[in-house]
């Protein structure tokens, strides 16, 4: 092997070290802003207000998003399973399919991504430029704790609204769904809520109702790292909002996958 072979086998070697190291670095101080943000929520002094306030942001803000969403996403669902189970002559099973994909599935994930593309990015573009203006050192001088008044309340928000509207999304979901079921593919209205309530059991809710938890928790707490994280100006701002998405995005898709496997081994489908 040449001398110029090894020079660049070392010069790659070290640049992947010092990068590995890196990004374990920023995952050591995403996990500490994370707990310090939690640890805020129930030590005092809490930002009652500003909770209530990004509460609104979070949940009121994306309202009209998660209607759509979830309407639209029911009705297509209903559409494509009667395409499906009309090959086995059990189109009226159609609501009990879409009725357990949307709790289970469909609706926390769809609702977390939703919010994500429009609550993630705004809280790191918000504290973003209060970092490069120089606004969070300004807070630390006034004796005001970042993390306890502009981290926690968000969290608390995600904790509290993602929930909140991943129950909408499901519940819209369902009636699109059975809107299309009774104009379209002509089943009984009364038989298709039959069919909705016969499919849920306490399973189902406890898998729709603790993902969204977690997912509200991953990208807020995402949003407020790429935000506090920021560096390097505008351009900064505008990288740590594109990486924001991507990020709290993969995270959500990869928590359901572990999830998913954790609450079926808890909660088998019986």
């Amino acid at each position: 092997m040449s001398d110029a072979t090894q020079l660049f086998l070392v010069s790659l070697l070290s640049r992947l070290s010092a990068r590995l190291k890196g990004q374990v670095l920023r995952l050591q101080e995403y996990v500490v802003l994370s707990w310090s943000g939690l640890a805020a929520l129930v030590t005092r002094p809490r930002y009652d207000k500003e909770i209530l306030a990004q509460m609104d942001a979070l949940g009121v803000g994306s309202l009209s998003i998660v209607v759509l969403t979830g309407m639209f996403t029911g009705m297509v669902l209903a559409l494509q399973s009667a395409a499906s189970l009309d090959a086995f002559g059990a189109r009226p099973y159609v609501g009990r399919l879409v009725c357990v994909s949307m709790v289970r599935e469909l609706g926390p994930v769809l609702t977390a991504l939703m919010v994500t593309g429009r609550v993630c990015s705004g809280m790191a573009a918000e504290l973003g430029s209060m970092v490069v203006t120089q606004q969070i050192d300004a807070l630390r001088v006034l004796g005001s704790d970042p993390v306890r008044k502009l981290v926690a309340p968000r969290i608390a928000a995600g904790l509290v609204m993602v929930p909140i509207l991943t129950i909408i999304s499901d519940t819209l979901g369902i009636f699109g769904a059975g809107l299309i079921g009774i104009f379209s593919l002509k089943l009984s209205w009364p038989y298709y809520w039959r069919s909705v309530g016969g499919a849920l059991v306490l399973n189902d809710l406890v898998m729709g109702l603790a993902k969204p938890v977690v997912f509200g928790f991953l990208l807020t707490s995402i949003g407020c790292f790429m935000g506090l994280s920021t560096r390097g100006g505008t351009r900064g701002v505008g990288a740590s909002t594109t990486q924001s998405v991507v990020a709290a995005s993969v995270a959500i898709l990869a928590s359901d996958f572990f999830m998913t496997k954790l609450l079926l081994l808890l909660f088998p489908v019986v």
